[in-house]
């Protein structure tokens, strides 16, 4: 398991508050809409694999966003 940082997410989110939102939304639509993590799952959990999708630059604010209208 790869161990993700405050600081590899930061590097693509502006501030913590954004993160933990970001993480959040995201982690939710991995765990009850059905979403596909764009990571291996590695045996993760749906928080783990969203802060390692936003730490390796694949999901950003605008797509959260956009995949919250559908």
């Amino acid at each position: 398991m790869a161990r993700v940082t405050v600081e590899d997410c930061l590097d693509h989110v502006d501030n913590r508050f954004e993160l933990v939102m970001l993480a959040t939304k995201r982690a939710r639509q991995i765990a009850t809409k059905g979403h596909e993590p764009m990571v291996p799952e590695e045996n993760d959990k749906p928080t783990v694999l969203a802060l390692r999708e936003i730490a390796e630059g694949k999901v950003d604010r605008a797509l959260i966003q956009q995949e919250d209208e559908e």
